[in-house]
């Protein structure tokens, strides 16, 4: 009887401290994942951080429902941390960065301070803002390359980790050519962000990211296109101008200067009849209305 007590108090004992070490063990190990977290985010427990809300493109002063949905899941991931989040409009965060982390939605169309980023931070990266939407209206010159949406169907999204220096706090933005590639690039973060701190570690860093046909799928269907990062960050290419039709040479100086020997000579261009119209072709700029 006193053998069989013992082996049962033995076992309990064992069952107990089995369980005690995997708890300690699991409980290290979700410790570790947090710090990484924290780390790749920089979002220490009780840290402030921002997140720049954009305004709906076509309405006034409106939020996208897009772009709340990104904004709910972002806050989770902040609440996770420990952190808390303090919301500001795009056109009243008047301040640097680097001191807290920011998470920036919207494109230059519909957030002023992402606008600000892309000159300062990205400068590779062009947006077109200019005019009504249409065939060129949102895309995304990222060095030589550029990227047109086809709305429902394909579209482009940039998701940067950016920072200012070793010891300052990340920028985070996400800039997309409509509001529902706000929330894809969001989720798409959220999702790989452990694959993102491993490969990246505190290196900043610029994706490429397509939204396939989001009209079917929602923001859910995200391809990554390229690491664009270094494009990025380089300074813009100079594009060459279109040579004017104004500066280019007369083909036929001699045949200018006197016309009597070359309509004499049967020239391809005769001087023409009189009442005729010449028609001109006016340089690029000269206020010509098409």
């Amino acid at each position: 009887m006193d053998e069989n007590l013992r082996d049962i108090v033995l076992g309990v004992a064992a069952a107990g401290v089995s369980a005690s070490l995997g708890w300690l063990a699991r409980t290290a190990q979700w410790r570790r994942r947090l710090r990484r977290k924290q780390a790749f985010f920089g979002l220490p427990g009780n840290s402030e951080c921002l997140l720049v809300v954009n305004r709906d493109a076509d309405g006034e002063g409106a939020v996208h429902r897009f772009d709340v949905f990104a904004l709910l899941e972002l806050s989770a991931l902040i609440k996770d941390c420990g952190a808390h989040a303090r919301i500001v409009r795009h056109d009243s965060a008047h301040q640097g960065f680097g001191a807290h982390t920011e998470f920036c939605l919207g494109g230059p169309y519909s957030n002023d301070r992402m606008a600000a980023h892309l000159r300062t931070l990205m400068p590779g990266m062009v947006v077109d803002v200019a005019g009504e939407p249409g065939s060129t209206w949102g895309s995304f010159r990222i060095g030589t390359e550029t990227y047109r949406m086809e709305p429902g169907v394909r579209e482009y999204v940039v998701l940067a980790r950016l920072t200012a220096g070793e010891d300052s706090r990340p920028v985070f933005l996400f800039c997309g050519q409509r509001a529902i590639t706000n929330q894809a690039a969001a989720r798409h973060l959220l999702r790989h962000y452990e694959k993102l701190a491993r490969k990246h570690r505190n290196q900043p860093f610029v994706l490429l990211l397509k939204v396939v046909n989001s009209q079917a799928y929602g923001p859910d269907v995200v391809e990554l296109v390229a690491d664009v990062t270094r494009a990025a960050l380089a300074p813009a290419p100079v594009m060459e101008p279109d040579p004017d039709p104004a500066t280019e040479p007369d083909p036929a100086p001699d045949a200018a200067r006197d016309p009597a020997s070359a309509s004499g000579r049967g020239s391809a261009h005769p001087e023409p009849a009189s009442g005729a119209t010449v028609r001109r072709r006016l340089p690029r700029g000269s206020g010509a209305s098409g």
